[in-house]
């Protein structure tokens, strides 16, 4: 009997693989082979092939006519990631050779570990095999050889409450594409062809940087005016019943120096602050200057070379085992980031940052420790250098001692109301190695740190304060907001911000400027159609959550509550429809013209017959009926229309598939003519066409411009694969075959291009006076044109 341990990713299996003793082998008596995942394998296909042929092209279609979907016609088929075939490839030989199959993938809050492991299991059709779980705190050596010894049997994928809620999850976030088609379609019907992209996390950023984008905005600053007293140590003293006034001049004069009274002394410690997660370290390293997106892109070369830990962990502790593998070289670390280890002198686990229970672990820096900061930086970059220097300094901190300081607290002696707090530095601990607020402006500090403490006298003075203006929006305090509402992982918070400021994004929803961060034009059109709605509701995610523990546990199942769906995208086409109103008159658009459309079965569609929506005009022409339902039927029509220049003409054609922008649409196809017939203003004679028809090459001096409506000449010919017209003007080395509108001889061609000047009469110039010239063929320019000469 072989045991096929599959974990998560490369890395882990690397790890499994050292504990248990080798890629393959026996640990105690049991066979086993180590293979591995690269995280999801496959995703869903798009929504049009999940349903029925029938019901594709309603799907496929961003219309709001074809919105809700129906969760039920949904296959949630799914294929493929790009780029994984070779990893698939492995992991399918890997499970046809064993009679065991042991989920080893992270355990997360989420249940994704188990939903990529069943995933991949479900396309490959291994669900007869006999399957185990391996549950492990963290990826040591000791848990990992615990977990194999105490695996859990595994009945099927539908029995395990992690995968059943990670795939209510992924569905119910599948789903919600369909907000971004509302999003985007009122967009469009305001004249704004934009793609505005909602979901749980992308509208709850929106929504939060909008709000508070507008209340920094509106601020409007109300000073106020109090008595207060200050000492020589520049403390001070506050009564919270002491009045405020508008003006300064209103203050009374009531109050003279009074000696300063202490109140007591306590000693006080502040413990260092919490391990980073990925979001909170990009948002540090924003404000120098690194882009969120390359924060993950480096930190992910790093973690591959062991450098640090892995990135998209939920954990924010770390277990005993992980404690205990970095204290032999936290030394090391201290010497490479810069730091005296003689401030490293709590070496013992803090039971607020090492905690019993996790998998990857906060993020520290990595097993391989390097030489110096400068080989970081030479291997990784400027952003290199300063992921390892944040995370080793945060780590760090944690083994140095706690901030220590005394707070005195004293009154003023003849006015007892009024209270000072000082709190004096006597140990700076952690202080000393970790900075979290380092060069963020806005962090503040805190006003009563003073060196000297209380003093002996204070005085009054009139202070002047005023109502605290709103922060502005930074990748700092969003992601704080996030935190604390729960909405998302720290990771993933951080890759979706990555992503809807990424500047190469078609339509980034946020743009960041230095540490300032703003509404872009999508972001804009996407805030102000989100209030009211269900996907734009903040606490969304705290109801997702609360299913998927339901789920979980089994009282409740995805499919109930999935159907709610339905009728949360009803409610929001018509939020988002009275919202786009507001919208449009606060922005100063329009509404757009509402195309109409002919719908019916098109019983000549490739693949046979099939319900199509199609543009009821074309070209200045409005469909009849009756031309709708031949069209339908597959037959040929003809109408009087307009073409591009304006002109009257008769279209011909029938209903066909025809691509616009990459995409494809059913819809009028203009008949491609077998023959040429006419171009630019002329008719071919019967003589002119089969000349053309042959092959041959024709210069005709008298087409007639569109746009100007003036006389030209040139050589035409027949492009046959085509069937157009294909105009020749000459290389640019010969004269051409007119100019303003008079159509040279062909001797008068051959004289200008021996480069003689001729005579001409009867030129008409671009305003439409006539005049005579000289004219010659010559290069002006690095350019040879037709230079006229007077007089």
């Amino acid at each position: 009997m072989v045991a096929i341990v599959v974990a998560e990713k490369p890395s882990a299996a690397r790890n499994m693989a050292s504990a248990l003793g080798g890629p393959k082998g026996s640990y105690k008596g049991t066979a086993y082979e180590v293979t591995n995942l690269r995280g999801h394998l496959y995703e869903f296909a798009q929504p049009h092939a999940m349903v029925d042929s029938s019901l594709a092209d309603s799907y496929q279609k961003w219309d709001l006519g074809n919105l809700p979907w129906n969760p039920q016609d949904l296959s949630w088929k799914r294929e493929p990631q790009k780029n994984v075939a070779d990893v698939i490839k492995t992991l399918r030989a890997a499970l046809g050779r064993g009679d065991e199959i042991v989920i080893a993938t992270d355990l997360d809050p989420s249940g994704e570990g188990d939903l990529l492991f069943w995933e991949a299991v479900d396309e490959l059709g291994f669900h007869g095999k006999q399957f185990s779980r391996m549950e492990f705190t963290d990826e040591s050596k000791a848990s990992i050889q615990k977990a194999f010894e105490k695996r859990r049997p595994v009945t099927s994928m539908q029995d395990e409450g992690d995968y059943r809620k990670a795939m209510y999850r992924s569905q119910w976030d599948f789903l919600s594409m369909q907000f971004t088609r509302i999003a985007t379609a009122m967009g469009r019907q305001s004249g704004q062809d934009l793609v505005l992209r909602q979901g749980r996390l992308k509208s709850a950023m929106v929504s939060l940087v909008g709000d508070q984008q507008k209340a920094y905005e509106h601020y409007v600053r109300k000073p106020f005016f109090q008595s207060r007293f200050r000492d020589e140590n520049d403390v001070m003293y506050t009564n919270p019943e002491e009045p405020r006034f508008d003006q300064q001049s209103q203050v009374p004069q009531q109050y003279g120096p009074s000696p300063v009274v202490l109140d007591g002394k306590a000693d006080k410690k502040t413990a260092p602050p919490k391990l980073l997660d990925l979001a909170a370290l990009s948002s540090m390293l924003v404000g120098k200057g690194v882009k969120a997106n390359l924060t993950l892109s480096t930190y992910q070369k790093m973690y591959e070379d062991q450098v640090v830990s892995y990135p998209r962990t939920e954990d924010k502790t770390i277990t005993p085992e992980q404690f205990k593998d970095l204290a032999p070289l936290v030394d090391k670390i201290a010497a490479v980031a810069g730091v005296d280890t003689a401030l490293l002198t709590h070496r013992q686990p803090r039971s607020t940052h090492v905690k019993p229970k996790g998998a990857h672990g906060a993020n520290r820096p990595g097993p391989k420790v390097p030489s110096s900061l400068d080989e970081v930086e030479h291997k990784y970059g400027k952003a290199g250098r300063l992921i390892y220097e944040t995370l080793a300094k945060n780590y760090l901190a944690m083994v140095a001692e706690d901030y220590l300081y005394e707070q005195q607290k004293g009154h003023v002696e003849k006015y007892p109301d009024f209270v000072g707090i000082a709190n004096v530095p006597k140990g700076p601990g952690w202080r000393a190695v970790f900075d979290p607020d380092a060069g963020d402006d806005s962090a503040g500090g805190d006003e009563n740190e003073s060196s000297k403490g209380l003093g002996q006298t204070a005085a009054p003075f009139v202070f002047e304060g005023a109502n605290k203006r709103p922060e502005h929006p930074t990748m700092k305090w969003l992601m704080k907001q996030l935190e604390k509402r729960d909405v998302g992982t720290g990771a993933t918070r951080t890759s979706t911000y990555s992503e809807v400021t990424s500047d190469k994004a078609k339509y980034p929803l946020l743009s960041e400027k230095g540490r300032k961060l703003t509404l872009a034009q999508a972001g804009e059109m996407s805030w102000r159609l989100l209030p009211g709605t269900r996907i734009g509701n903040l606490g969304l995610t705290e109801k997702v959550y609360a299913d998927m523990r339901d789920i979980a546990a089994g009282t409740a199942t995805a499919q109930e509550r999935l159907a709610v769906v339905a009728d949360w995208v009803r409610e929001d086409i018509a939020t988002m429809t009275k919202n786009a109103a507001s919208m449009r008159a606060e922005l100063g658009l329009k509404e757009a013209q509402v195309t109409a459309r002919a719908e019916g079965v098109w019983q000549s569609a490739p693949g046979g017959p099939k319900k199509v929506a199609f543009k009821k005009t074309w070209s200045g022409h409005e469909f009849s009926d009756d031309e709708v339902a031949k069209l339908l039927a597959g037959e040929k029509i003809s109408f009087s229309a307009t073409n591009k220049t304006g002109r009257p003409c008769t279209a011909t054609g029938a209903l066909g598939v025809g691509v616009y922008k990459g995409r494809k649409f059913v819809g009028f196809q203009l008949e491609v003519p077998d023959k040429p017939t006419k171009w630019s203003g002329r008719t071919f004679t019967p003589t002119e066409v089969s000349a053309l028809l042959a092959g041959q090459a024709l210069v005709i001096d008298d087409f007639v411009s569109a746009r100007t409506s003036k006389t030209f000449g040139c050589k035409v010919s027949w492009d046959a694969k085509t069937k157009k017209i294909v105009p020749d003007f000459g290389s640019g080395d010969e004269p051409p075959r007119s100019w303003c509108q008079v159509v040279f001889t062909d001797a008068q061609r051959k004289d200008l291009a021996a480069g003689k000047t001729i005579e001409g009469k009867g030129f008409v110039s671009a305003k439409g006076k006539t005049f005579d010239a000289r004219i010659s063929w010559k290069e002006e320019g690095g350019k040879k044109k037709i230079v006229p000469s007077f007089g």
